[in-house]
């Protein structure tokens, strides 16, 4: 018989079937935990380390003159400077605003029209059963399969036989062209989680495809689009080679390309260098923190309920 001071000190015991207690295995939890949390916090620091400090070294000699930065590369200096900045808007040849605008336009563009395209041909391929829609199923996802360096020449060729080297409208047609697949692909995933007996009431309602499309269907994929436009922007915003050869080194001139023509063999001021990627980073960081609430559940959502 087990009295109550017993049963207070034989804590997380069981009976069996004689009646007489015998110890529960415990689980520790707490004790693994307490154990493993350190090493996991520990890496995470680590981790996190080695990624922030190249930001941190670009940061700190944008604010750096040049003695400075040459003396003490790694390590804050007083007084600060903004000259590197004031070069880098006063350049003569207006290399930092030229490539802004252009970029800009690029992005813009190029994300918003792959972003409207894939979305109309995911909720095309996910409602449509006809042959057109399983064909659309099998050659899209060959456009993540196939590495971009090899259709890089063959784009170059088309885009010179319709006279677009050199010209933006041509790399915003290649940008399309090539983000269309990822694109699709999110938005697929997302569109299986909206019933279709929402487009079905807005039918008998007297609502057409496109109407239907437009005001039911695309404001629901507002996560979905959010993290599209997160990726696609940053990819265009970032992508360094297919601006510098269908541009040209010369004519041509995105952030990018800048960025390779403020350094060079004849160029010193590293401190303009390190102020031209800080000024570069600003717009697509500011892009990230209105879309980040949208970003995460754009992705989880497709996910789990694709």
């Amino acid at each position: 018989m087990i009295t109550a001071e017993s049963t207070d000190v034989i804590e997380g015991t069981t009976e069996d079937g004689t009646g007489r207690a015998r110890p529960r295995r415990r689980r520790r939890r707490g004790v693994e935990a307490s154990g493993a949390g350190p090493v996991h916090t520990g890496i995470a620091l680590v981790v996190t380390a080695i990624f922030i400090y190249p930001i941190y070294l670009v940061l700190l000699n944008a604010f750096k003159t040049q003695d400075d930065i040459y003396r003490y590369p790694g390590l804050p200096v007083l007084p600060l400077t903004v000259q590197n900045f004031v070069d880098v808007f006063t350049r003569p040849d207006a290399l930092f605003w030229t490539g802004l605008i252009n970029s800009v336009q690029i992005t813009v563009i190029g994300t918003l029209v792959s972003t409207i395209i894939a979305a109309m041909m995911a909720h095309y391929m996910v409602r449509s059963s006809g042959w057109f829609a399983k064909l659309l199923w099998i050659t899209i996802p060959l456009g993540l399969m196939i590495p971009q360096a090899t259709t890089l020449l063959p784009l170059l060729r088309m885009l010179r036989d319709f006279g677009l080297i050199g010209s933006v409208f041509g790399l915003i047609i290649v940008y399309v062209a090539g983000n269309l697949p990822f694109g699709v692909l999110v938005f697929t995933g997302f569109m299986r989680t909206i019933p279709k007996g929402i487009e079905e009431a807005a039918a008998i309602d007297g609502a057409g495809p496109v109407r239907t499309f437009w005001a039911i269907v695309f404001p629901l994929l507002r996560p979905a689009g959010a993290s599209v436009v997160i990726f696609l922007a940053v990819g265009l915003w970032n992508d360094f080679i297919t601006p510098l050869i269908i541009l040209g080194p010369a004519s041509g001139n995105t952030v990018t390309v800048g960025m390779y023509r403020q350094i060079s063999e004849h160029v010193s001021n590293y401190g303009a260098v390190f102020a031209y990627m800080v000024l570069a980073t600003i717009p697509i960081v500011i892009l990230f923190i209105f879309l980040q609430k949208y970003f995460v559940k754009g992705l989880l959502s497709g996910a789990a309920k694709g």
